[in-house]
């Protein structure tokens, strides 16, 4: 309604709120759309290419997330479909399989069928403000990372996008992550060369974030270590050398 756009159910009322309620759904009323989203120039980081329904979409990914049930998640599906429908009929816009329709549980698909926004991955609106590029000319490592590496950092996330530039210039890149959940070596095909979580044994998430300056260094010096004994390793040199050609 912010926007003067109105979602009606087969009697000319208006939805309730929630994403169940756009199985409901039967007309969108546009007439009242605020003028000024025809002159807006909107432009969005979305850090996710996940489409708004099917598998990958919005209600399957980030629905457990959230609590949802495996009967809520079709439930929220479904809707989502027939959202998708009814919108396509309503603007001529076909949007729901574009990459990151499914952010933030449909918001992509929102603003992509509704206003003239222009979806871009976070990472390179970021990357390109910091001048990412130009700091890996020379470089000779990339170290990069986030709370938790699984299978949604392969959708679009931070290090998925600082991989894929490391690649270009041919710069290895080490992940260190909070948690390495299911799926986390999905990444491993985009870029990041080497995995390492920041937990060393079994503790609370509270404990964890208490103490996740220390787990960090550590972690990180864990991390220069192994990459030492890499570099004798390939230098040809030292004791471990000598004791593998025993």
């Amino acid at each position: 309604m912010p926007l003067g756009i109105r979602f009606l159910d087969a009697a000319g009322r208006d939805l309730a709120e929630g994403g169940a309620a756009l199985g409901h759904l039967e007309r969108i009323d546009l007439s009242g759309a605020d003028p000024r989203l025809r002159e807006a120039e909107i432009l969005v980081a979305c850090d996710v290419d996940n489409p708004l329904t099917g598998p990958r979409g919005a209600s399957a990914v980030y629905g457990p997330q959230k609590g949802a049930t495996p009967g809520m998640v079709a439930e929220l599906d479904l809707a989502l479909e027939r959202y998708a429908r009814v919108a396509a009929a309503a603007t001529g816009r076909d949007v729901a399989n574009r990459p990151g329709a499914g952010a933030a549980g449909g918001l992509g698909a929102g603003l992509l069928f509704f206003t003239p926004a222009r979806l871009r991955p976070g990472v390179e609106i970021v990357l390109e403000a910091t001048g990412f590029e130009a700091l890996l000319e020379g470089a000779s490592l990339v170290v990069t990372g986030e709370g938790r590496t699984d299978r949604q950092t392969a959708m679009g996330k931070a290090p998925a996008g600082v991989a894929a530039a490391a690649r270009r210039h041919g710069v290895p890149v080490v992940c260190l992550s909070g948690g390495l959940g299911d799926g986390a070596e999905l990444v491993l095909e985009l870029g990041v060369d080497a995995l390492a979580g920041m937990v060393p044994e079994p503790m609370a998430l509270e404990v964890a974030m208490q103490r996740g300056e220390g787990l960090l260094e550590a972690a990180a010096a864990r991390v220069g270590r192994l990459l030492r004994v890499g570099m004798r390793l390939a230098g040809g040199g030292g004791r471990g050398t000598q004791a593998g050609s025993r």
